[in-house]
């Protein structure tokens, strides 16, 4: 199955001393280090990374912060940016049982960080993820803003400013959950898991949900999701992982779309394949094989460069780089109304 994804790099180029970062680098003991959020912060590369360890004999997560004056050699923090959050105290369960997937959003001099909060209510039952809002201005402590998003939403995405006088985030929501006869699980519904795109007046209050794009390419049958759209001079860069299925298995690629730099619900071009596919063993072996997951990415004009921080194989991070002027001029190669789906879009 993953032969069909295996071509010669495009667009994006692996550092060549892959993977940058693994759990043996790591200040503490752990047994993976995988998906990360990413900013700029005074100069530096900061990297939020989730890290999976074992406590008490059982599997839990944090996620930590890591700096860097060049964007390779990395000081990762001994002690978790994010964790565990009682935001839920007067009602039964655990309503953050698994720290990961960060995404993060400079708006100002803050970076905001939305992150999925696995809810399990009492007797076992895990329903899925909420979506937490947290705040910090130094990646040294975190502020609790809200629950911003009902389970099971594991991804929203925040826009770097207002547009006409609104936030704007991207989402990815799940399936209806379907109890099955396993007692220890809900189980997905639905077949594929597209985005959405929504407002706020400030952070808390989200409406105007409306579809946004639908994993219907080849490399996208199953479901995809949003990183935090990234401002350039042709629009609004989206960089999102696809998730392809064939008998039971599963391989998460990266790929990119270009939105409307002033109606961001509008989606202008959307490449045909992925800018990162699995096919190096760090890559294809893992927690999650034939993975490159990234929770964001960061773009330089100046430098003409676009990086992107990903998860191989839930297991360790890596770096691809690329020319952000070849992306850009690629993309708009692919109009959105070249994918069969969207052919009589706008007619």
């Amino acid at each position: 199955m993953i032969e069909k994804f295996i071509k010669e790099e495009y667009i994006m180029h692996r550092y060549e001393n892959n993977p940058l970062i693994t759990k043996e680098m790591f200040p503490k003991k752990v047994k993976s280090v995988f998906n990360c959020g990413q900013a700029m912060y005074q100069g530096k590369y900061v990297l939020l990374i989730a890290c999976i360890f074992e406590e008490n004999g059982k599997e839990k997560t944090g996620i930590h912060a890591a700096f860097s004056e060049d964007g390779i050699n990395f000081e990762i923090d001994k002690e978790p940016l994010c964790k565990y959050t009682d935001w839920a105290p007067n009602s039964p369960g655990n309503y953050d049982c698994w720290v990961i997937d960060p995404r993060v959003t400079q708006i100002g001099d803050e970076y905001y960080i939305i992150r999925p909060a696995q809810v399990k209510y009492p007797l076992g039952r895990d329903i899925g993820p909420a979506a937490i809002l947290e705040k910090t201005k130094d990646f040294k402590s975190v502020e609790f803003i809200e629950c911003i998003g009902l389970p099971i939403n594991r991804v929203p995405c925040l826009f770097p400013e207002k547009i006409n006088g609104q936030y704007v985030r991207l989402d990815r929501p799940y399936g209806i959950p379907r109890l099955t006869n396993m007692p220890e699980a809900f189980m997905y519904d639905a077949l594929t898991y597209g985005m959405w795109i929504s407002y706020s007046p400030d952070m808390l209050y989200w409406g105007r949900h409306r579809p946004f794009f639908v994993p219907c390419q080849d490399f996208a049958n199953y479901k995809i999701g949003p990183t935090p759209p990234i401002k350039t001079k042709e629009g609004w860069l989206e960089i999102y992982h696809a998730v392809y299925c064939e008998n039971g298995e599963f391989v998460y690629s990266l790929s990119a779309m270009l939105m409307d730099l002033d109606d961001p619900s509008k989606i202008l071009y959307v490449l045909d394949r992925p800018i990162l596919a699995p096919s190096t063993d760090y890559e294809l072996y893992g927690r999650s094989g034939n993975t490159c997951f990234a929770c964001g990415a960061l773009a330089d004009e100046e430098k003409d460069e676009i990086r992107i921080y990903y998860g191989a194989a839930d297991e360790r991070i890596a770096l691809a780089t690329g020319k952000l002027s070849e992306l850009l001029d690629e993309l708009k190669k692919h109009p959105i109304t070249d994918i069969e789906c969207y052919k009589n879009l706008n007619k």
